[in-house]
């Protein structure tokens, strides 16, 4: 070989490529390392020493190299690429499930790719859904019989833990459009001990249920749409629905004020309400009301203003094909009962029958909220207010 010493990176990276196509690794191997010598932060002189080794056999001196490129850029493919298929060669599963994952997360922003590595990228998805699907028998099979007989709020949190770290699950958080109040949970619905006044709101549903039905049959201007937006606002979601009965609000209590011309047509449901610990805060709220969704109607996923409150649904008419997500987690309401959910969490709303659905929609405080806490949203607000600074 001749005198390296005395010549460039580029030219020992162009004599390195040659010997590897007259099928001479160990002369490659030796240029590539020359080279590096000169510019030991050439991301392309790794990888061509790393395909040196592969050529050469050896495994562990092929992923020293491919390190090496990686260090200098995480964020490139190709090196990902190689050291997943280099890794699932060498029989080592989780390490090249890691890697996969990484080169595929990358490769979907390449856009078009060359058809060998477009082969490559399919393998390497099938790969992952492979070792998934094994990984996702595996860990139902030792949570079948332990899961079936937890409470329902520990069966509901484990069972998401296992979907999430399964992957058949997207964990959610908190997105408030205005007042957020840090380290509370971040939970799609919160469990039904923490209002232990749901067993007598469910038990007036059939009253509740007969007043708004005659309401909702006379509403004179009572009945509203639910989404009335000013003029340059974000129109392009909520197009179907601004300041349409489509989706249409009889409210009991709107920011915080009684709607007693409501009320009063409503005696079972206003004395329900008063019993309820409601979120009471001058001018914002509780917003308490009937909820009208009508046939075919589609309320976009979105998210809501605080996590401060938890709002509640109590379901009163429900026809079939209606449906309602919270995060990960899509239930059914289900007449006459209650549940309460985070609406700082994206959620949505369908009615795909043929008949309207109607439901009791509250707030109150976020059950995470202590009483001192909630004194302090309290004040926040009244001290704002008195400064005249305009709060979300």
């Amino acid at each position: 070989m001749a005198d390296t010493g005395s010549q460039s990176p580029v030219a020992l990276n162009s004599a390195g490529l040659q010997a590897l196509r007259e099928g001479d690794p160990v002369a490659a191997k030796a240029l590539f390392e020359a080279a590096l010598a000169q510019d030991p932060q050439a991301v392309p002189l790794w990888m061509n020493l790393a395909t040196a080794e592969r050529a050469r056999g050896d495994g562990q001196a092929e992923k020293k190299a491919l390190d090496a490129a990686l260090d200098l850029d995480r964020l490139n493919f190709m090196p990902w690429l190689r050291k997943a298929q280099l890794l699932e060669r060498l029989g080592d599963t989780k390490a090249a499930l890691d890697a996969w994952r990484a080169a595929l997360q990358l490769a979907a922003g390449l856009g078009q790719m060359a058809p060998d590595i477009a082969r490559d990228v399919a393998h390497g998805r099938a790969f992952v859904d492979d070792v998934g699907q094994k990984l996702i028998a595996s860990v139902d099979a030792a949570f079948s019989g332990s899961l079936a007989a937890m409470e329902a709020p520990d069966k509901r949190r484990v069972s998401a833990f296992i979907d999430h770290v399964t992957g058949r699950r997207k964990v959610y958080q908190n997105q408030c459009a205005g007042l957020y109040y840090p380290f509370l949970p971040a939970d799609e619905y919160f469990d039904d001990h923490h209002f232990p006044w749901f067993a007598d709101l469910n038990s007036q549903t059939d009253a509740i249920r007969a007043e708004f039905e005659a309401l909702y049959a006379d509403p004179g201007d009572s009945l509203r749409p639910y989404v009335r937006l000013d003029k340059g606002g974000p129109e392009a979601q909520w197009a179907k629905l601004n300041n349409s009965l489509d989706w249409g609000a009889l409210f009991l209590w709107e920011f915080g004020r009684p709607n007693q011309a409501v009320l009063d047509r409503c005696p079972v449901t206003a004395r329900a309400i008063e019993a309820i610990p409601s979120a009471i805060i001058p001018g914002r709220a509780p917003n308490i009301m009937f909820s009208v969704l009508k046939p075919g109607a589609h309320i976009p996923p979105h998210t809501g203003v605080t996590n401060t409150r938890a709002v509640v649904h109590l379901p009163l008419i429900v026809p079939e094909d209606c449906g309602f997500r919270v995060g990960g987690e899509t239930r059914e309401w289900k007449e006459g009962r209650a549940f309460a959910f985070d609406d700082t969490i994206e959620h949505e709303a369908w009615n795909r029958s043929s008949k309207i659905r109607a439901i009791l929609m509250l707030d109150v405080w976020n059950p995470h909220l202590t009483k001192i806490e909630q004194e302090a949203v309290i004040r926040y607000f009244q001290a704002a207010e008195a400064a005249d600074v305009q709060t979300a």
